[in-house]
């Protein structure tokens, strides 16, 4: 059945319909005869959450820059709109041309959160695209049975072992350069008439692409890896990370896609710069996006400008892992802000800290439109802060909070996490009392300088080790000792103007098994997904019961994933890929951690990471511990 012909019928069953239309401004169709390479960018995820992505908006705008190439869209359907296409055969599609992607030449999923995993199975099993590298290889031997070559990317691609027999090349780092590299190697191959594995080896020799086929790996009696090597002549034994070195450069989109529902980041989204010079221990984020690369004030204001032009929003969102450390904040916000305050539209600048929290800029940002300040403390002690080198103290949050409710704020989320390394019930207590400390700071505003009502939020992860972090060898907490924490912590929160909320430690612990997880979970990944899970990382989708059965079934152990502690000497199942950071740098910091020691951020002393090497910068890191 035709996909159009079937929309009346089927979008008339399911919940937003305006998911699987397309259509929407900005999106960019073509015509499919005058293409050599059609792309299925595919984000494994609702579709409010897929087109709040900037890095889907970014490879959309870079891969249909080229004439020869069509990237369309493609987001996991709801569960109402999947019994639908499951019922009628309606293979999975992309939203420009409503065709079939199981015809395209590329399926290629971005790689967000582990807990997508499942959706990344259904959805290849909706496109009636075989699940696994090697089964695709078998059936592609005869033309007529070709399919698409499935890849990956995304900061869940620096660990790609859990996803590796299903996915035939993975992409590391940034993608901008990368992708078109691929795409020029697949012309050169389309027509050689060569097989399909061949394609795959001529990937290897493209810096930052990995191709599970070709490396082998063994284990030793206690599970551990024994050795991991390549199988083939001439592949290389080290993947080093893409990135891209000067962002002013490199294409960004002066249009993107504007839906017509609501999305859960509905703005025009600007980059300000790339990596992190904190170095908080426990953020996977800040090692693997380093080193720090900006873009200039001159170039964000151009595309701002642009985007608000070309889209019609009214809100501008400034993105980075720390907006603050940007060094051309005070010369981008400020004259854009007035420039922008005479259309109407808003700022929003997340990811401020509290010991650089500046309320003129907030309150300048805000004057169009007023919302809630979030800060993250993260830990509730000084001791835990110092072990995870987060770099504030308490008189940094009751500062900013004071500033806050002085300058007209009525509402504070501070964000924790719980089972850090060296937590003890002190530190937990302290999250506690940091929320009670918010709030006597409210109290002590005079009453004719602040609102008459306050709301504190307080919101607690559990704590997940993630690879290329110096706590990439701790163990997490068992369910029960989070658990324990969780409802102590609860019983602490007491006062009616502050709420709390936790993380189910349940869907914690499996993230924490896919983050640092090998080949050996593929099967249990699969057996789950074809037990009924999918949409794992929604509570009411998550079948914890189903996935319990099928580590059992297999007779895999989770807490050899996540409750044990790794000698520094034990190979990791991303070892072989290079992200810049040293190991021999992470282990120091993981020692320092022990020792409550801080590490001083990048701009006051270069620690020595190795992370400057990938932008040919001139550093000292190969020589202090090459």
């Amino acid at each position: 059945m035709n996909n159009l012909m079937m929309a009346d019928s089927v979008l008339a069953q399911v919940e937003k319909p305006a998911r699987y239309t397309g259509g929407e401004l900005n999106s960019i169709m073509k015509n499919a005869s005058e293409v050599d390479i059609r792309f299925a960018f595919c984000f494994p995820d609702s579709y409010e959450i897929g087109m709040s992505h900037l890095g889907m908006k970014i490879l959309y705008h870079i891969l249909n820059e080229r004439k020869d190439i069509w990237c369309e869209r493609v987001f996991a359907p709801w569960i109402d709109m999947e019994a639908q296409m499951r019922a009628l055969k309606v293979p999975l599609f992309g939203l420009e041309s409503q065709e079939p992607i199981e015809t395209f030449d590329f399926i290629g999923f971005t790689l967000q959160y582990e807990m997508s995993f499942t959706n990344i199975l259904n959805m290849l099993d909706l496109a009636g695209v075989p699940l696994r590298t090697a089964e695709r290889l078998e059936r592609s031997e005869r033309p007529e049975r070709a399919f698409p070559f499935v890849c990956a990317g995304g900061p869940c691609a620096v660990n790609p072992e859990p996803l590796a027999p299903f996915v035939d090349f993975f992409m590391i780092g940034e993608g901008e350069e990368v992708i078109l590299e691929v795409m020029d190697a697949y012309l050169e191959w389309k027509d050689s008439g060569t097989p399909r594995k061949a394609f795959l080896k001529k990937l290897t020799q493209v810096e930052g692409v990995y191709v599970p086929l070709f490396y082998d790996v063994t284990y030793q009696e206690d599970g551990t890896i024994q050795s991991f090597q390549p199988n083939e002549a001439g592949v290389p034994a080290i993947i080093r990370k893409r990135i891209i070195k000067d962002l002013d450069q490199v294409s960004y989109p002066d249009k993107v896609v504007v839906p017509f529902i609501d999305i859960v980041h509905d703005r025009v989204m600007l980059e300000l710069f790339r990596g992190c010079i904190r170095g908080c221990r426990f953020c996977q984020a800040g090692f693997i996006y380093r080193p720090v690369r900006e873009k200039s004030p001159e170039k964000l204001t151009e595309i701002a400008r642009n985007l608000i032009a070309n889209t019609g929003y009214e809100e501008i969102g400034l993105l980075s892992l720390s907006t603050s450390d940007y060094t051309g904040l005070e010369a981008l916000a400020l004259p854009l802000l007035e420039e922008m305050e005479q259309q109407k539209v808003s700022f929003s600048l997340p990811s401020l800290r509290i010991d650089s929290f500046s309320m003129e800029l907030m309150q300048k940002a805000q004057k169009v439109r007023k919302s809630g300040l979030t800060f993250a403390p993260e830990a509730g002690t000084q001791r835990l802060r110092d072990v995870i080198n987060k770099g504030v103290t308490e008189e940094d949050l009751f500062r900013s909070a004071k500033m806050a409710f002085e300058g007209g704020w009525t509402s504070v989320k501070l964000y924790f996490m719980l089972g850090l390394p060296t937590e003890t019930m002190a530190d937990v207590d302290g999250i506690a009392a940091l929320a009670q400390g918010v709030l006597r700071v409210w109290h002590a505003v005079p009453k004719e300088l602040r609102k008459k009502s306050i709301s504190i939020s307080v919101s607690a992860a559990a704590f997940v080790p993630k690879p290329f972090t110096p706590f990439q060898w701790v163990a997490q907490d068992t369910i029960a000792v989070m658990k324990e924490k969780q409802f102590h912590l609860k019983d602490q929160m007491r006062d009616k103007k502050i709420s709390f909320k936790y993380h189910d430690s349940n869907i914690s612990l499996l993230e924490a098994v896919f983050a640092r997880g090998d080949r050996r979970l593929a099967d249990v990944l699969e057996l789950a997904w074809r037990n009924g899970c999918k949409f794992d990382s929604w509570d009411e989708h998550f079948k914890n019961s189903v996935w319990l059965e099928a580590f059992a079934a297999l007779g895999v152990d989770l807490s050899f994933y996540a409750h044990r502690v790794r000698d520094f000497a034990e190979i990791l199942p991303w070892d072989h890929i290079d992200v810049g950071v040293h190991k021999k740098y992470l282990i120091n910091e993981a020692k320092l951690a022990l020792l409550e020691h801080t590490t001083p951020h990048c701009r006051q002393t270069c620690t020595a990471c190795g992370a400057n090497r990938l932008a040919d910068a001139n550093c000292v890191c190969q020589e202090v511990l090459a």
